[in-house]
């Protein structure tokens, strides 16, 4: 059982002269989701499976981040110096700090920095990818992502969806230090073998493709899976993260990019479930159990919820895509609560005897040891 509400949380709608128009993306996959609320603002084959090339990156720097210390110092193998494609020239025996190594790997995005980041954390490969898709699925949530190595270099089993990228970049944006590098355009880089400035590849942080609120983000490209981007923006109250995959060219990734980011800017603000506002179905009402939980909404407010079964309330757009889900707590009916209180409550002690009860009581015996008295002196009379 479903039940529809129609909704008016948002008045402010008089300001908005046209609602905007869902964003034409080139790329073949693309999410954009809210930062903070998980709500997914727009997609496009965001649940396919694709190939992420580099952006596999982000899930590595948070993976390290989150299970060494930044100052741990990394000697650099023979392996991690011949890794192929974009490096920092790393050289065998080189000993560098882990955080370095994600400077490296997330601004330049350095393949050998990548590969001495996964053999430092599980000693090689194998493990480091066994533990990196574990360490997803249960701190993050993914449920289409399989990783097999730390880079991203092209592999058959090595894939991963728009919108579980777009879950990874959220949950390492939560992070301090992940969101400082991730933001950073300029890094001097002085190696054993390589000094140098190093410069962000994404270009809409080096103004390239100027857009005002950009906050952060990862580029990639295999042949395989063409360009792919990630990209983090923040205007006003809205955190926006946005993923794009597989576009023939750079400028159609910045371009969907910022379709997607202005389309949200434009189109949605946040709103608050209250903690006293209730839902019910035929037979339960539920709650938040307390709290007051954000969201996203339509600025026009043109949406519907729907409450399931199980008292999830589902958000959808007036086109009946899905934006987001908050699991509700399930309220006890009055009578419940009453026959709970009432079980709960301690048995009450016995009673004491009334003061007028004592008096009778002492009246009473005193009358039978007198007559107990004369009758004794009866007895012996005779």
């Amino acid at each position: 059982m479903i039940i529809t509400f129609s909704n008016s949380v948002y008045a402010e709608t008089e300001s908005i002269a046209e609602e905007p128009e869902n964003p034409e993306i080139v790329s073949e996959a693309a999410i954009l989701m809210d930062s903070d609320t998980g709500a997914i603002l727009y997609e496009k084959n965001a649940q396919e499976k694709m190939v992420p090339a580099s952006l596999t990156k982000i899930a590595t720097a948070i993976y390290a981040i989150e299970n060494e210390e930044l100052t741990d110092i990394v000697i650099v193998s023979e392996s991690a110096r011949n890794v192929v494609g974009t490096r920092v020239y790393l050289e065998a025996g080189e000993q560098v700090s882990l955080l370095k190594l994600l400077q490296g790997m997330l601004i330049n995005s350095g393949n050998d920095a990548a590969w001495a980041i996964a053999e430092y954390t599980d000693g090689n490969i194998e493990r480091f990818s066994e533990h990196v898709n574990e360490y997803l699925k249960e701190k993050v949530g993914v449920k289409n992502t399989h990783f097999t190595n730390p880079h991203g270099l092209y592999e058959e089993d090595h894939y991963t969806t728009a919108e579980d990228l777009a879950l990874i970049t959220n949950y390492a944006m939560q992070n301090e230090t992940f969101r400082r590098i991730f933001g950073e355009t300029e890094l001097p880089w002085n190696g054993e073998s390589w000094d140098t400035t190093l410069y962000t590849h994404h270009l809409m942080l080096l103004s390239q493709y100027p857009y005002e609120w950009v906050t952060g983000g990862k580029t990639g490209f295999v042949n395989e899976a063409k360009q792919t981007l990630a990209t983090t923006a923040s205007k006003g109250s809205l955190n926006l993260t946005a993923i794009t995959l597989k576009a023939d060219f750079k400028r159609d990734i910045y371009q969907d990019t910022i379709k997607m980011f202005d389309y949200g800017f434009n189109t949605y603000v946040h709103d608050v479930i209250d903690q006293n506002e209730v839902y019910q179905d035929k037979e339960n009402k539920y709650t938040t159990n307390g709290q007051n939980i954000e969201v996203t909404v339509p600025f026009n407010n043109e949406y519907r919820e729907e409450l399931s079964d199980d008292g999830e309330l589902r958000f959808f757009n007036e086109d009946g895509t899905y934006v987001q889900s908050i699991q509700l707590h399930l309220k006890p009916s009055e009578e419940n609560i009453s026959q709970h209180l009432k079980s709960a409550a301690p048995p009450p002690p016995e009673e004491e005897p009334s003061q007028k009860n004592w008096i009778v009581n002492s009246i009473l015996a005193a009358g039978m040891l007198v007559m107990a008295v004369f009758g004794y002196r009866r007895i012996r009379s005779r």
